[in-house]
């Protein structure tokens, strides 16, 4: 299977509001999210890039427009990679969210919390990561196995993908961080997942591809196994 770059979108005009945007229109980035974007083109220069799948929202779409222009690859819109539908919380200051019994599952028991009009975190993680592995199939069988492509997504889906990837419950997927800009890449086989970056703000992410093989080499599959003992790097 493939590699995929698990990109958050940069800072919106609602991060830091003290507000759930949620999937309210028309949030977009601020002028710190615009350079985030911009800045994207060159921190993803050494990265092949098959293809480039974005969340609906706004925000998402405008993080990789200038990647995808100078790449030249359209932006594939997936319903699945968007923002949680927090219902009746969307919109609602975060101040009184607080105080709501919900609260408290949402970060204790994630996965038994479901937002009143709106759907459960358990949903969310599902659709998500049957969206991720079902575009990586896709990927896969259209590139090969050596194939990177970008994932635009939200903070929280980020988190339960990468949960999944890790094999953690939906329960503690609140320990993990994803902030705005941040890449996360996990790498798929057929057996399991592994997960190469976490929340990475400026790290070189060159060794994340999978070298080529060369002309002459008889071309292996990609291994499932990890290495025993660790790593010896990229």
């Amino acid at each position: 299977m493939s590699t995929v770059i698990l990109l958050r979108h940069g800072k919106s005009t609602a991060n830091g509001s003290g507000v759930l945007a949620g999937r309210t229109p028309k949030v977009g980035l601020d002028d710190t999210g615009r350079a985030q974007a911009a800045a994207l083109v060159d921190r993803l220069a050494p990265i092949p890039i098959a293809e480039i799948v974005v969340s609906p929202m706004l925000r998402c779409r405008q993080t990789v427009a200038k990647l995808a222009e100078a790449r030249g690859l359209d932006k594939l819109k997936e319903p699945g990679l968007s923002e949680v539908d927090y219902g009746e919380w969307t919109g609602r200051a975060l101040k009184d969210l607080f105080k709501e019994p919900l609260w408290r599952v949402v970060q204790a028991h994630p996965s038994a919390a479901v937002f009143p009009g709106g759907e459960g975190l358990a949903e969310m993680q599902a659709r998500s990561v049957a969206a991720v592995r079902a575009h990586d199939a896709r990927i896969t069988a259209k590139y090969g196995e050596n194939a990177v492509w970008l994932l635009c997504s939200h903070g929280d889906v980020i988190k339960s993908i990468l949960a999944d990837a890790l094999g953690q419950h939906l329960d503690a997927f609140q320990r993990i961080v994803v902030d705005p800009a941040s890449v996360s890449v996990v790498r798929y086989t057929e057996t399991r997942p592994f997960v190469l970056r976490v929340n990475d703000n400026g790290g070189d992410l060159a060794g994340i591809a999978p070298p080529e093989p060369k002309a002459k080499a008889k071309r292996r599959k990609q291994s499932s196994d990890a290495v025993v003992g660790g790593s010896t790097g990229a």
